[in-house]
């Protein structure tokens, strides 16, 4: 029996389509234009957000509207004719009209149903599930885990499938939001926007951000997800800018101002306008400490981690600083907290929620279009020498040692990586003297582009030789592919973890359809990978 497996209503019938920023002249005024959305289930509580426009000129981010009564209810039915917890809280520009409720007293593995009230407007029902007892062995999980969704490339389709998944949880291991300008890094080769970003320039102040927030939580599919099943979120880079690091980013220059105001200013929308607990509570504002662990009974922990707060900065390659003892991806001290996790716990399964690639990896140059007509070759192999990505744990080689060392000296077994960032999908089995000791597996991209797009080449062509060079130079790589979007869906029960990564028809789709077009499978205390 599933956790989470109660089919209670449609994802269409939970979400609402938003209009936003305003009502076209003459139409009533609706408060809640960003859906409801839950995250961060615990066996007792879980978090409940919305967002209220408590008069048409208070749109998000712009300061407008003053303090605002939002009420809350959460019952057993979607007739809310069994109550359970109910109470209000108050809003205001100060937090950008949005609201988070720790909804606490509840009973472990319950499904549940809330909405919200202000004023005379009601929320649309959302869904969603309590983890079991710390002390209960649930028989079988199902996750959804999706990274990489940009809103200028395409449309949020593969959210939509997912809603009618059946899941106990969506796993979100980054980039929610993207900061570009428009007809930057959207669809395909020739970075055409399907839909603009708003503002129509890049995310540098609070107002900025929170206006993205706010822009990405109008799309029908994203709320009809968010509506049907509980969040368990991280960031990665484009929540803030590309490539950053504490001490700066890639797509940060002088001229846009103070780092660390733009850095502030990022953490806080996200604070405000995501279901998750930052630093332990719901509060926006109490800290900036993502990393956390949800606990699934004795049948699955998921620890989610923050590879971008505590990083060193980015090296190339070829820098004698990359295997600096030193260096790190986690921080001293998520490190430490990371190995307490995965040695101490009582589950069968150890999940950690990684937004970058752990595994080691030598990619073949990815040239664009033009490149490869000139070429006598086809072959990958031939274009250059194959390099690592330092963005990822290959750049902090000394980080990944030291942690799975800990996980081959104490004998830690089912350590499962989710992993994203990088558009594409793999299955990965992770060595340790030549030998596996874990798994990776990496879903591929809502929207944002991958490796034909980048090079302007048609879907299944040269990617595929791509494919074929990356299996040679990396044999631990059991299934790769480079072209496809969409999401994916992890099955577990005591003796398998089973992912599938299913692959939409068109980006530029609202309506496109999904395929299965992949699956692996791996056995408890046997790290190899499978195919199903």
């Amino acid at each position: 029996m599933l956790v989470g497996g109660v089919g209670v209503a449609t994802a269409a019938g939970l979400a609402t389509v938003a209009t936003w920023p305003s009502p076209a002249p003459g139409a009533q005024h609706r408060r809640f234009q960003h859906g409801v959305a839950s995250g961060d289930p615990l066996p007792d509580r879980v978090v409940l957000w919305t967002r209220v426009t408590p008069i048409p000129g208070a749109s998000p981010g712009s300061g407008q509207g003053g303090p605002t009564l939002v009420e809350w209810e959460v019952a057993r039915d979607a007739a809310f004719t069994q109550l359970v917890r109910s109470g209000s809280i108050r809003t205001s520009p100060q937090r950008d009209h949005t609201v988070k409720v720790d909804a606490n007293g509840l009973q472990p593995a319950t499904t549940y149903f809330y909405r919200f009230t202000s004023g005379p407007d009601r929320s649309t029902v959302g869904r969603t599930r309590t983890a079991p007892a710390h002390d209960a062995s649930p028989e079988r999980l199902r996750l959804g885990v999706v990274s990489c969704a940009n809103w200028q490339a395409g449309h949020f389709s593969a959210y939509r499938h997912l809603a009618d998944a059946d899941l106990d949880a969506v796993v979100h291991l980054g980039d929610y939001i993207y900061e570009y300008e428009p007809s930057k890094y959207s669809y395909g080769h020739d970075q055409q926007d399907v839909r603009l970003h708003d503002p129509q320039r890049e995310t540098i102040t609070l107002s900025d951000y929170r206006r993205r927030h706010a822009q990405y939580k109008t799309d029908p599919d994203l709320q009809a997800l968010h509506a049907t099943t509980p969040f368990v979120v991280t960031w990665d880079d484009h929540e803030v800018a590309d490539g950053w690091w504490p001490g700066g980013a890639f797509e940060h220059q002088r001229q846009d101002g103070s780092w660390a105001a733009r850095r502030r200013a990022a953490l806080r929308a996200y604070d405000e306008w995501m279901p998750v607990r930052i630093s332990g509570t719901a509060r926006p504002g109490d800290g900036t400490r993502i990393y956390r662990r949800i606990r699934f009974g004795d049948l699955a922990d998921l620890t989610m981690l923050d590879l971008r707060s505590y990083r060193d900065e980015r090296v190339d390659a070829d820098d004698p600083r990359t295997d600096a003892p030193e260096r790190t991806i986690t921080g001293p001290a998520q490190h430490a907290w990371l190995v307490e996790q995965l040695t101490t716990t009582r589950a069968r399964w150890k999940l950690v929620g990684n937004p970058v690639m752990v595994a080691p990896m030598l990619m073949p140059p990815r040239p664009q279009v033009e490149k490869i007509a000139l070429e006598r070759t086809t072959d990958p192999m031939s274009w250059g020498p194959a390099e690592p990505n330092t963005d990822e744990w290959d750049g902090y080689p000394a980080d990944r040692r030291r942690l799975l060392q800990t996980v081959a000296d104490r004998q830690v077994d089912d350590v499962v990586f989710l992993s994203g960032d990088v558009h594409t999908a793999w299955a990965n089995e992770v060595r340790h003297d030549g030998r596996p000791l874990a798994t990776e597996l990496v879903c591929a991209s809502v929207t944002s582009n991958n490796v034909d797009d980048f090079m302007g080449t048609a879907p299944r062509t040269v990617s595929q030789s791509i494919e074929t060079a990356i299996r040679t130079l990396n044999p631990h790589v059991r299934f790769v592919n480079l072209d496809d979007h969409g999401y994916s869906v992890i099955d577990l029960d005591r003796s398998r973890l089973r992912m599938e990564w299913h692959a939409i028809s068109d980006r530029r789709d609202p309506r496109a359809t999904s395929r299965l077009l992949a699956a692996r499978e791996v056995r408890s205390g046997d790290p190899r990978l499978l195919p199903v």
